[in-house]
C-alpha cells in the first residue's frame, strides 16, 4: 500500500535552534558507529573541531575511519580501548583502560575546544559497571553550551536515552556474521 506524500510543511513555529545536541545510537543492529562517523564528516565540513574517543577499539586495529578522520580530516582521535573482552587475559586491565578513555573523554568535553565529541561504544563499559553512569550523565548534561555529543553502543540505558535530544535504535534484521562471514575491510573497518 502506498502512502501519499506530505503536502503541508511541519509546524515551523514550534521549532527552535539549539546550540548543541546529544545523540544516542543504540540497538543490536549494525550502523551505530558508522552513523556517528557520518556526522563527524558533516561537522568537519562545517569547520568544527571534532574529537572521537573509542572505548573498545584499540589503536592497533588500523580502521579506515580512524585513518581518514585523523590523517585527512584533522579529527582528534583516541582509540583507547583494549579490544574484545573475550580476548582479554585480564578484565581488570580492560576496566582500567576504560577509565583512562573516560578521563580523556571528560577532558575533551569539559575543555570546550570541541563542537562535537563522539563517545564510541561507551555503553559497554557503562553497562558492565566499569564507568559510573551518573558521572557520564552529569558530564554530558553539564557540557559546554556549544559541544554536541554522540554516544554509541548496544543497550543504552534509560538514563542515557533520557538525556538525548535524538535517540536511534538500530535493529538487526540479518547480519553477514550470522552466515559465517567475518568483518570486511572497507565495510566493517
Amino acid at each position: 500500500m502506498s502512502e501519499s506524500p506530505p503536502t503541508q510543511p511541519p509546524d515551523a513555529e514550534r521549532h527552535k535552534t539549539a546550540p548543541s545536541l546529544v545523540i544516542v545510537n543504540t540497538g543490536d543492529g549494525k550502523g551505530k558507529s558508522s552513523s556517528a562517523f557520518g556526522v563527524v564528516v558533516r561537522a568537519v565540513a562545517q569547520d568544527w573541531n571534532v574529537a572521537v574517543v573509542q572505548f573498545l577499539k584499540s589503536g592497533n586495529w588500523n580502521t579506515g575511519e580512524e585513518r581518514l578522520c585523523r590523517e585527512e580530516l584533522g579529527v582528534d582521535w583516541w582509540a583507547i580501548g583494549d579490544g574484545f573482552t573475550w580476548d582479554s587475559p585480564d578484565l581488570s586491565e580492560d576496566e582500567a583502560v576504560a577509565h583512562a578513555a573516560w578521563q580523556q573523554a571528560k577532558s575533551c568535553i569539559d575543555g570546550g575546544k570541541y563542537q562535537l565529541v563522539v563517545l564510541d561504544e561507551i555503553t559497554y563499559p557503562v553497562n558492565w559497571g566499569w564507568l559510573d553512569e551518573q558521572d557520564v550523565v552529569s558530564c554530558v548534561k553539564q557540557r559546554p553550551e556549544r559541544t554536541s555529543i554522540i554516544l554509541t553502543g548496544r543497550d543504552a540505558s534509560a538514563d542515557l536515552i533520557e538525556i538525548a535530544d535524538t535517540a536511534t535504535e538500530m535493529r538487526n534484521i540479518k547480519h553477514a556474521y550470522e552466515k559465517g562471514i567475518v568483518a570486511k575491510k572497507g565495510i566493517d573497518y
